[in-house]
């Protein structure tokens, strides 16, 4: 014998008062979850689209990024000159042979300094990110000074837009050009030409190599031959997990000191709903004793109790997740632990997040509740009705 939901909803809706700031405690506790798991996302989903999954990275055997690899042209030329890697149109190799420098450059309004990440790319470069397009201005001609710049830089830093000039490596560079990237992570870069990069920062050798698969599923055997050539101290990986190891660090970072504050802010949620709960069932001493008197056992006051503070968790998060749905409309920029370059991100909801602030939020309802529950259960017939 079961007690029926609408009785549990026509409790929680006649305490209009303490319900509100029940679940409003909890939506607080949930928006803050559910944001900081939106943040790790989107730096997760933007580094990850940045690359392609038939393009391949070759970095220097160890390197943790591009900028503190080192790939000398012998080397370059060894890998070449693998029998795997994609013809484009034009009948050469797709291959991209690219420096990456970071360099310091002040924000707009601001004025504080950051570190940009400079790109030297080649033509080949360019057909290999298909993601990327011209929005502004013209794109740079090789051999000589010009670049372009991502989106979030043009947008973010003193000089980075079209028409304007930036100096760096002893130089002055014109942004003749602004690119987007569809909100990954050359967004965050500045593109010129590759040989002008070498001479500007007096580089003898490349950052990386990156080509195209002529046949995906050759992966492994390249990476094999890669990295058992003994003239080569390379490493080989898929563009898409060589950008996913990109965020793995500061996503692990966000993700745990969010968590960490949640799980604080939850206590508080807890205590509030373990005090609406027990006034609700100091409230309802007459109302239970009735219950009993009518037959239903002590299971079915216990599971109605918790179903009621379940249903307060289960409002707090629908409400929290609502606000921090809007947090999408939102972009941010912020250091990257692995390539100590800015990068600009969005928050991003997936259904995983919605499913975790829920359970979030009904495992506070869940704990808030159970001994108040489990105190309306453990009443006996008599003494509820005499106290009434």
């Amino acid at each position: 014998m079961t007690i029926p939901f609408s009785y549990v909803v026509r409790n929680v809706a006649a305490r209009r008062l303490t319900t509100v700031l029940t679940a409003g405690g909890m939506a607080l506790v949930v928006y803050v979850f559910a944001t900081v798991l939106m943040l790790a996302a989107g730096l997760k989903a933007t580094l990850v689209a940045t690359g392609q999954d038939d393009n391949v990275v070759v970095i220097r055997r160890g390197a943790q990024s591009e900028v503190q690899s080192g790939i000398d042209r012998t080397q370059a030329g060894v890998v070449e000159s693998l029998p795997d890697i994609a013809i484009g149109e034009d009948g050469r190799k797709l291959i991209s042979k690219e420096p990456v420098v970071l360099i310091n450059l002040p924000k707009r309004g601001s004025n504080k300094s950051s570190n940009v990440v400079i790109r030297g790319v080649t033509p080949n470069g360019l057909e290999l990110r298909p993601q990327v397009r011209l929005v502004e201005g013209r794109m740079f001609r090789p051999g000589t000074s010009e670049i372009i710049t991502g989106r979030a830089i043009a947008g973010g830093f003193q000089g980075a837009g079209v028409g304007e000039t930036l100096r760096f490596a002893s130089r002055d560079w014109t942004v003749v050009g602004v690119f987007d990237a569809g909100r990954t992570g050359f967004d965050s870069e500045i593109w010129g030409d590759a040989e002008q990069m070498l001479q500007a920062f007096r580089r003898l050798g490349f950052s990386a190599l990156i080509f195209r698969l002529a046949d995906s599923g050759r992966f492994d055997a390249v990476k094999s031959t890669i990295e058992s050539d003994p003239r080569l101290t390379l490493e080989a990986k898929r563009e898409t997990r060589f950008y996913a190891d990109q965020s793995e660090s500061l996503a692990k970072f966000i993700s745990y000191l969010g968590t960490t504050i949640s799980v604080i802010f939850s206590i508080g949620a807890i205590i509030g709903a373990m005090i609406t709960m027990y006034a609700s069932v100091a409230s309802r001493t007459a109302e239970i004793g009735t219950l009993r008197a009518l037959g239903f056992p002590r299971t079915a006051i216990l599971v109605a109790f918790l179903v009621e503070a379940l249903t307060l968790g289960l409002l707090g998060g629908i409400i929290g997740l609502v606000g921090a749905s809007f947090m999408q409309a939102l972009s941010i920029s912020t250091m990257n632990f692995q390539t100590f370059a800015e990068i600009a991100f969005s928050f991003r909801l997936t259904p995983e997040i919605v499913a975790a602030s829920l359970g979030f939020a009904l495992a506070m309802g869940f704990v808030g509740g159970f001994l108040p529950a489990a105190r309306a259960a453990r009443m006996k017939i008599v003494d509820a009705l005499r106290a009434a």
